[in-house]
């Protein structure tokens, strides 16, 4: 029997198994008598062994076994202890780098010194394993200069040098000395060993202004959408599939009541199954969603693991929590995800926790939005120190941080080369990591808060929306044309009298609800010409860097619900612009990102 067509789904199944037992074991070193936990540990054991002897992956199969039988031992003592937590944690680990192994077509490394060091319970030492080296991620990037760079030659000489310092270029098109001989090339393609992660390194990249377009990932990223669809497997219950086909066969007989009604000119008819074909479109659009959605610990699952290791490494006594595991996000939006969460838990135990503390993960449903925040309760953060701070590494003007405020203040960690730490070290301190986060979230369109009070620790919060295929948008017309806001980014839409609107310094605002909040004119974030002035103003509320605004439009169109597509190049890089879609009358619409046209014009 072949067996390779089965190879993507034991990759994915033991991979949520050795989350599973990573997890157990961190939440076993609090309580080492946990008999239940124990015991789930090793039906995990047994789970792996099984799939990989039945895959034929020998040496997998035998470490399963191997730890297995450790477990057992542990069971029949009755708790485990931290030594051995070690001894097991270095397992898993083992497991996974087997599990690398295979899916890259290797011969499985050996686990010989592994299983013949002293795993008794009374007298266990853990043993090395033989980890990759520290340089482990192979990435493949590929940048193109813009047409206008001037000595495009200096320009790639000058991004090489700065690759190399991230890592170990492997191979590079063209080389050093062909840049140097070819002259004006304005594209650089290498492969890198690094250990900074692709979010990072395309982040650091994007700083530099000569850069048109960037992209980095894994060489064998593509390979691997190809082995299985989508990128990876779904599993789908059988209730779910049932419901696909009953949907088509009702698909079908509406087609043909449309064409019977079209044929006999049955307006009334046509009406009706047009109507039925919405809402028959309309379930069927629920449920592809509930095939994409996954539950947010399938990739908060590995954190435990990662605080507990750094908080050992740190000399640190911390406590994680995880609350809302359950609540469930499209996979494309979870995939964007694991970097952005892992930069700020190692903030948080960096720079927000001294000695002790917690670190909180919760995540929760807002109408068509789930919440998600890193929390801890640590020393916060002094805006006077960060405007300090962004003033000495030249970010900032003085006349900018004369008249920062202070949640404006606490934006300055993710700016692009800003950091508070005074020395790097493997966690921080490079600059790289919330301007990162910031930027994956709002690609995925959603928004970032920072909450931070000295003393009383810091809180990053991400509203993300719940899919990033099929949005709901509200039109707004500008200049005679359209142009689409994500409805999750609207607050409200009102209309407001000229006479109300007031000036305060260069700015004008309006009273809403008792507050004054300030107006910004999408005509003149666009560059449009500014009509004449009329009796009421139509506006719609919005927030950006945590605080309510008010963005002045010609006119509100309409919500819809449209398809998102991605905007070629050039335009894929244009900050603001959030992507296209396309309406029933074949117009296309562009969707706007209102933070990052509002921090544009800043």
């Amino acid at each position: 029997m072949d067996m390779a067509k089965y190879k993507v789904m034991f990759l994915t199944e033991a991979r949520e198994h050795l989350q599973k037992m990573s997890a157990q074991l961190v939440a076993i070193e609090a309580d080492p008598t946990n008999r239940n936990g124990i015991d789930a540990l090793l039906r995990e054991a047994h789970s792996i062994k099984g799939m990989a002897a039945s895959m034929g992956y020998q040496q997998h199969a035998e470490l399963s076994h191997h730890l297995e039988d450790r477990l057992d031992l542990f069971r029949q003592k009755g708790k485990i202890s931290p030594t051995a937590i070690d001894y097991l944690l270095a397992g898993t680990d083992l497991l996974e780098l087997l599990l690398e192994d295979i899916a890259a077509g290797r011969e499985e490394r050996s686990i010989e010194d592994f299983c013949q060091a002293k795993v008794e319970p009374q007298t266990l030492q853990t043993p090395r394993v033989a980890s990759p080296p520290a340089l482990e991620t192979k990435l493949q990037i590929r940048l193109k200069l813009h047409e206008k760079v001037a000595s495009p030659a200096a320009r790639l000489l000058v991004i090489l040098r700065q690759l190399s310092s991230f890592g170990k270029i492997l191979q590079s098109e063209p080389s050093q000395e062909q840049i140097l001989r070819a002259g004006p090339v304005r594209h650089l393609e290498l492969l890198i060993n690094t250990n900074l992660s692709a979010h990072e390194i395309k982040a650091c990249l994007e700083n530099y202004s000569e850069v048109a377009r960037v992209e980095v990932e894994e060489p064998q990223a593509q390979q691997a959408k190809s082995v299985a669809t989508g990128g990876a497997t779904v599993r789908v219950g059988t209730d779910l599939l049932d419901r696909f086909i009953s949907l088509t066969g009702e698909l079908i007989t509406n087609r043909y009541m449309l064409q019977s009604a079209a044929g006999d000119r049955d307006w009334d008819a046509l009406q009706e199954g047009l109507g039925r074909l919405a809402r028959l479109v309309k379930d069927l659009h629920h449920q592809v969603l509930q095939v994409r959605m996954m539950p947010i610990d399938s990739v908060t699952g590995r954190l435990p693991r990662l605080v507990r290791d750094l908080a050992r490494k740190s000399g640190k006594e911390i406590h994680f929590e995880l609350e809302g595991g359950g609540i469930e996000l499209d996979r494309a939006i979870l995939e964007e995800l694991s970097d952005p969460l892992v930069h700020m838990i190692r903030n948080a135990i960096d720079h927000g926790i001294e000695s002790e503390g917690t670190i909180t993960l919760r995540a929760w449903r807002q109408r068509d939005q789930v919440m998600l925040q890193v929390a801890d309760n640590g020393r916060g953060m002094n805006p006077a120190q960060l405007r300090r701070r962004a003033l000495e590494k030249g970010l900032i003007s003085p006349a900018q941080a004369e008249s920062m405020r202070d949640y404006e203040a606490l934006q300055l960690v993710c700016l692009p080369g800003f950091s508070t730490a005074s020395q790097v070290t493997d966690t921080s301190g490079r600059g790289v990591g919330m301007d990162v986060v910031k930027a994956a979230v709002e690609k995925l369109g959603g928004v970032l808060h920072i909450d931070a009070a000295l003393g009383r620790g810091t809180r990053f919060t991400l509203k993300l929306p719940l899919s990033v295929a099929i949005i709901k948008v509200l039109l707004v017309e500008v200049d005679k044309k359209q142009v689409a806001l994500p409805i999750t980014r609207v607050l409200q839409t009102i209309e407001v009298e000229r006479r109300q609107i007031q000036i305060s310094g260069k700015q004008r605002v309006f009273s809403h609800n008792e507050e004054l909040l300030p107006l910004v004119s999408l005509r003149k974030i666009l560059g449009l010409p500014i009509p004449q002035a009329a009796a009421f103003v139509s506006v719609v509320l919005t927030e950006v860097l945590g605080r309510k605004v008010g963005l002045v439009v010609d006119g509100f169109a309409g919500q819809k619900e449209v398809f998102v597509q991605k905007m070629p190049s050039p335009l894929e890089g244009l900050r603001g612009l959030g992507g296209g879609t396309i309406l029933g009358d074949g117009s296309i619409v562009f969707i706007l990102d209102i933070q990052g046209l509002i921090e544009r014009r800043r």
